[in-house]
Parts: C-alpha cells; structure tokens; sequence
C-alpha cells in the first residue's frame, strides 16, 4: 500500500467518528423513543388518562381505529388522532377492560 493510499483513508477516520457519535447521540435515542410511543398509542384503552400534544388533559372514552375521544369536562369530549396523544398520565383502572 502506497502512502498516499494510506493517507486519503486516514483522512475519512474524523467523518467516521462523527457519523458514529452522531448515532449514539442523537438518532439511536430517537428510535427509541418512537418506538415507545408506537408502543403507547397501541396500549391506548378506554379509562386512561392521557395528554394530547397541545397540552389537553382528558380520560378517554372510545377507541377507534385511529383516533381517540377524550373526556374533558363532564360535558365536553373531544376527537383527536391517537398519535397527538404525548403520554399516559394513569393507565386505566382494573375494574373495567
């Protein structure tokens, strides 16, 4: 192997340690987290307590195909998709399923 071979693929090394340290940083994490969240919207069942992505706290009352309706109010429900709903705020209690 001739210098000037060996130099230009010691050149790429920096651009490889990037590359890898932006997958340990930054895209790896967040694959985990959308796999987390497909998780949760597929565990998503009547009575849970939930929090939409625009902050809407509610319990939800039926789960459709792809969406969701929420009670929030004694009076008030609310249709959203069920990937606006950021996190569980109490999974639903035992005494109905």
């Amino acid at each position: 192997m001739d210098p000037q071979a060996a130099g230009s693929i010691g050149s790429f090394i920096p651009l490889i340690l990037v590359f890898v340290i932006f997958y340990f940083l930054l895209i790896r994490p967040q694959q985990k987290e959308r796999k987390r969240h497909q998780e949760m919207v597929k565990s998503l069942a009547k009575n849970d307590e939930v929090v939409t992505s625009g902050g809407i706290h509610g319990t939800i009352v039926n789960v459709k195909e792809t969406s969701v309706v929420l009670r929030i109010d004694d009076n008030a429900k609310m249709e959203v998709d069920k990937y606006a709903i950021s996190y569980m705020v109490k999974k639903r209690s035992g005494e109905e399923k």
